[in-house]
């Protein structure tokens, strides 16, 4: 089973997302916060990562940039899962490594149609 570790400071965020993506069939571990998302990723493969961008302690980009500085991160797609939209983020997120961008509040289905691309 795919394994997706879901990072953001909203408990109810969190637990939309991992019904969402328990539902089509993903394994999925949480993370309250950059901090906490960068050390499950550096104990866990996971096959896709969900972050949100403004968080305590460690912001979503900081993260980013963190993770794929660890052994066998680099090329784990990431997902920034946002309310901001704003150009000049989106260009920070890739540039820290973000493979895709998805503005909240989510569509299901899309977010799962995206899932789909990114974890084979």
């Amino acid at each position: 089973m795919k394994q997706i570790l879901s990072v953001d400071d909203s408990p109810s965020i969190r637990q939309m997302l991992c019904l969402t993506l328990r539902q089509a069939g993903y394994e999925v571990q949480e993370a309250v916060d950059g901090k906490d998302g960068l050390a499950k990723a550096g104990a866990v493969k996971f096959d896709l990562i969900i972050t949100d961008l403004n968080m305590p302690n460690m912001d979503g980009i900081q993260m980013m940039t963190a993770v794929r500085q660890l052994p066998g991160c680099a090329f784990i797609p990431m997902l920034m899962l946002t309310t901001e939209s704003q150009l000049e983020k989106k260009e920070a997120g890739r540039k820290a490594g973000a493979t895709g961008w998805i503005v909240k509040p989510f569509n299901a289905e899309k977010l799962i149609a995206v899932v789909q691309k990114l974890v084979k």
